[in-house]
């Protein structure tokens, strides 16, 4: 497996869940989501992001065309 490129995915990560230890660790990231049948905060705009609303739902709902 690759080794982690931790300092250029904080760089690049847009959580805004400062705290959480996955932060910057996209692969736990993932997993540690898609276990919870959510998805991880980069994937959602902003505005949604900061709901901290990871579900499958929200996502879905954040990018559906009226």
């Amino acid at each position: 497996m690759p080794e982690c490129h931790l300092k250029e995915n904080l760089a690049q990560c847009t959580c805004t869940y400062l705290s959480c230890a996955k932060r910057g660790k996209c692969c736990e990231c993932v997993a540690y989501h898609r276990a919870h049948g959510e998805i991880p905060g980069c994937f959602f705009p902003p505005d949604v992001e900061r709901t901290y609303d990871r579900s499958i739902r929200r996502f879905i709902a954040a990018y559906q065309k009226a």
